[in-house]
């Protein structure tokens, strides 16, 4: 169907930007009593490239939101297929209930150069992230975090160094369901390659 014929109904003023990321947002406090904890954050996205900087939304009522305000830290952890359903566990369950890297089986593991947030080690990649700014917007406080490192496991390396995310089978979040992102549609700025580039990446005109 051509886009211009297109009708459109109204729904309301909801937050329908789709699809967007799922991820397990990592933190910990142990000064004041708070083990390795994760939260499922589907409102996270790129905010600046220099120096990197993403940004979080999380409810105030989320023992998340108390651990990163009394710490400045945390680590996001990209999501595939695998780990989807745990995923989902995350954000249904409170940190202040369960462990929930126990009751889950995942690993906390070192998220070189935090000293605090875990990272899950079963995550095909992961960010970690130092607080910058919070801003109070009404039901949720966004965290404002400059990138210090990005990990990613080794086994989505290509022998050229390059990264398979399509490996990764990570999952995107669109109006309260679960995707798989899916097939491979092309490359920032392919609309205007050369045929040479486009013939390099795997695509023809």
């Amino acid at each position: 169907m051509d886009a211009k014929q297109n009708t459109f109904r109204q729904i309301g003023p909801t937050t329908y930007l789709s699809p967007i990321p799922t991820v397990l947002l990592g933190c910990a406090d142990p000064q004041r009593g708070h083990r390795p904890n994760l939260i499922t954050i589907a409102w996270a996205g790129v905010v600046n490239s220099k120096p990197p900087m993403i940004s979080v939304s999380i409810r105030k009522s989320r023992l998340s939101h108390e651990i990163i305000l009394g710490t400045g830290e945390f680590t996001l952890n990209l999501i595939g297929r695998e780990l989807c359903e745990k995923m989902d566990y995350c954000g249904v369950k409170s940190g202040r209930e369960v462990d929930k890297f126990a009751e889950l089986g995942l690993t906390p593991i070192q998220a070189d150069p935090l000293s605090i947030a875990p990272a899950v080690a079963q995550a095909p990649a992961f960010l970690s992230c130092k607080v910058v700014k919070v801003l109070e917007l009404g039901s949720h406080d966004l965290f404002i975090a400059e990138v210090l490192q990005t990990h990613v496991a080794d086994r989505f390396f290509t022998e050229t160094g390059s990264i398979r995310e399509e490996d990764m089978e990570l999952i995107s979040y669109v109006h309260g369901k679960y995707h798989t992102v899916g097939d491979f549609q092309g490359f920032f700025g392919y609309s205007v390659a050369s045929e040479e580039a486009l013939e390099r990446r795997g695509m023809k005109k």
